[in-house]
């Protein structure tokens, strides 16, 4: 074989498949074999101590238990509401949205352009299913829109009217009322 061949051979990859798959190096560890002599450095006790709770068979620390001190979910408030991001149920009540901003707008739809959540959807913008669309300030918009979202920021709102451009908000869609349903 000529140098070059040998060349061609060693650059071309290796095809993968389930004969050669393998994990990265060092992504995985032998685990640890314990009670195999003092001289691993975890026998005799097995690296548990010598006596107490924590020592004897079936001893779990709990996840959670940090050792006797106060744990962190009786340390935090326990304040109730959606307006505060520091409020126990830390998700339930908040409002989600998808913002666009007005720079969006102006970079990617032309003058007089009618834009609704599809639209946006189709310019790469707001594109996660069935969550409202709110229209925020941030950059400068100069062609006249008819933008058709969710919600508008004060500012927002502002801006697009002061180009020329109207609002048109969307009713958010509520989640049918179960307590009012018929009984069958």
């Amino acid at each position: 074989m000529s140098p070059t061949e040998t060349d061609t051979e060693q650059a071309k990859p290796e095809r993968i498949g389930l004969h050669n798959l393998k994990p990265p190096p060092g992504s995985r560890r032998p685990r640890k074999r314990v009670g195999r002599g003092e001289g691993s450095g975890t026998g005799k006790t097995s690296g548990r101590g010598q006596k107490g709770a924590g020592s004897r068979s079936g001893a779990k620390d709990r996840a959670r238990f940090e050792g006797g001190q106060n744990p962190i979910h009786m340390r935090m408030r326990k304040l109730r509401g959606p307006h505060m991001k520091k409020s126990m149920p830390f998700e339930m009540f908040r409002t989600h949205t998808q913002p666009v901003n007005l720079a969006d707008l102006e970079a990617r739809f032309d003058s007089g352009a009618e834009i609704t959540p599809e639209g946006l959807k189709a310019k790469g913008l707001a594109t996660r299913k069935d969550i409202p669309v709110k229209i925020l300030a941030r950059g400068e918009i100069s062609k006249a829109l008819t933008v058709h979202a969710h919600g508008f920021s004060r500012a927002a709102r502002e801006q697009i009217e002061a180009a020329g451009g109207t609002c048109q908000v969307i009713p958010a869609r509520v989640a049918p009322d179960r307590s009012t349903a018929p009984e069958s």
